[in-house]
């Protein structure tokens, strides 16, 4: 069963909580020297501390507390001056130690918010709390010998960030929303990239319904390891089912972790839910408390950038962008980034804004999806886009040219000018040589310009593309549309 919208539960309340886990854009491991890159032989990346052999000790990553101090800024929480480390005890064959560090009573962050707009609406979602753990490895079934199954501890000791939210989400779409914001907060501040094929960025749901008007929360249910925005809406929609007919068939929902399967579009019992005193947390005796002073803080918010919500504002305030137009810009730094350059180089102004921004959010963001080369792999500089600009503006070539010449820069770089000239796309704007090609036009269409005289004005157009047609297209079309009018008068 696939369920692409939120199931109609008029007599119900969808509750929803989200932990997301997002692995650090670090090099190496939270507690050891082991490279952090994906797709690895299995155990390539693997030394001492995360095989967790006798004596091995570990050592904090220093990146990863100020990558969490980052986000924390960033998202507006309150980055505590002392957290620490402890023991999440459990037995599963991809924990080596039998435990994962993370923290428990002392995470690194407190509080914090989400933004993010549905519907036309501006939403906020509370942030419980963000801290630090590493990674556990991966089984892996799909190469099993003999009816077995193997690890991968490459993962093992990966930094994330878990990132817990208040249970504030009502329904799949808002819960789709406000991840999709998370992540383009987190790879705007470069601190996660994004991936969730690869699992660098991933939730789990609480998902728990109850009786509108009902004070308490229902028994939530715990949906693992969610790494598409399209299932974790297809999976949530399905629990919300199951739960209320549960409920309205008398049943009572049992506290549980479900895995989604996306096959059958439906979530299935994975085990009973463990609480917090099923993990025996206790501090972590090999770590020293982190400790956070206040030159690090200054550090971080001297180094936060203008985030994406308000960056589209500014545009729209400042440079007249629509919401859309920004929203686009916004959703690549790098994008964001070249755009300002270009604008930058083109003098500034909302007239030029929405000039530069039509570039990239068209012919530029056309060749970006046809190549996959993203802002930092262009051949055409900001500086070259904003010359294409003023020389659309001052007539020097046609729109139609200025596509031919962004595209030649995309690919092969080089001058503006320099392509206009190799490719002979110089706009005429000669008003004696365009006029001498209206002339020939009309001369050799007479039947077409009596019916235009006699009130079929829609001709013009064919008149314009005939013209344009006799100079190569070469001709500036604003210079033809007003001769033609003159001569054939008016429309």
């Amino acid at each position: 069963m696939e369920v692409t919208r939120a199931m109609p539960v008029p007599d119900y309340e969808v509750v929803i909580g989200l932990e997301v886990h997002a692995q650090l854009l670090t090099r190496s491991k939270i507690f050891c020297g082991c490279s952090t890159a994906f797709g690895a032989a299995p155990n390539a990346h693997v030394c001492p501390v995360c095989l967790a052999l006798p004596g091995a000790l570990p050592v904090l990553n220093r990146q990863v507390v100020e990558l969490a101090v980052r986000t924390g800024l960033a998202l507006g929480c309150v980055v505590q001056p002392r957290s620490v480390f402890a023991r999440k005890n459990y037995f599963y064959p991809d924990l080596p130690k039998g435990y994962q560090i993370s923290q428990y009573e002392a995470p690194i962050c407190l509080g914090g918010e989400v933004a993010f707009d549905l519907d036309g609406a501006a939403r906020r979602v509370r942030l419980t709390r963000i801290h630090m753990e590493e990674d556990a490895g991966k089984n892996l079934h799909e190469v099993a010998v003999d009816g077995g199954s193997g690890v991968d501890l490459n993962r093992a000791g990966v930094p994330l960030v878990e990132i817990v939210s208040e249970p504030d989400l009502r329904s799949a779409e808002e819960a789709v929303e406000y991840l999709k914001a998370l992540r383009a907060v987190l790879v705007w501040l470069e601190v996660n990239d994004g991936n969730l094929e690869e699992g660098s960025f991933r939730c789990d749901a609480n998902v728990s319904v109850r009786r509108r008007g009902a004070a308490r929360y229902g028994t939530r249910v715990e949906i693992k390891n969610m790494n598409s925005f399209r299932f974790l809406r297809q999976a949530i929609d399905f629990e919300v089912r199951r739960q209320v007919e549960v409920v309205d068939g008398g049943g009572e929902i049992v506290q549980e972790t479900r895995l989604f399967d996306p096959d059958r579009g439906e979530t299935r019992s994975m085990r009973s839910k463990e609480e917090a005193q099923d993990y025996r947390y206790f501090p972590e005796p090999d770590l020293p408390p982190v400790l956070v002073d206040e030159p690090l803080l200054a550090r971080a918010r001297a180094a936060l950038p203008e985030l994406p919500r308000p960056r589209a504002a500014r545009y729209q305030r400042d440079l007249g962008l629509s919401p859309y137009d920004a929203g686009l810009l916004v959703g690549d730094r790098a994008l964001a980034d070249y755009f300002d350059r270009a604008l930058a180089a083109a003098g500034g102004g909302p007239e030029r804004a929405k000039k530069v921004a039509n570039w990239i959010i068209g012919e530029l963001s056309r060749l970006m999806n046809e190549t996959g080369r993203g802002p930092a792999d262009w051949k055409v500089t900001p500086a070259a886009l904003a010359e294409v600009v003023r020389l659309v503006e001052a007539g020097a070539v046609s729109g139609a040219g200025a596509k031919q010449v962004v595209e030649a820069l995309f690919r092969e770089g080089g001058d503006p000018g320099a392509v206009i000239a190799l490719r002979g796309l110089a706009q005429l704007s000669d008003a004696g040589a365009i006029e001498a090609a209206v002339d020939r036009v009309l001369a050799a269409s007479p039947a077409e310009v009596e019916r235009h005289r006699s009130g079929k004005k829609d001709l013009t157009g064919f008149f314009v593309g005939q013209v344009m047609k006799a100079l190569g297209a070469a001709g500036n079309p604003g210079v033809v549309r007003a001769l033609l009018q003159k001569k054939l008068g008016g429309g």
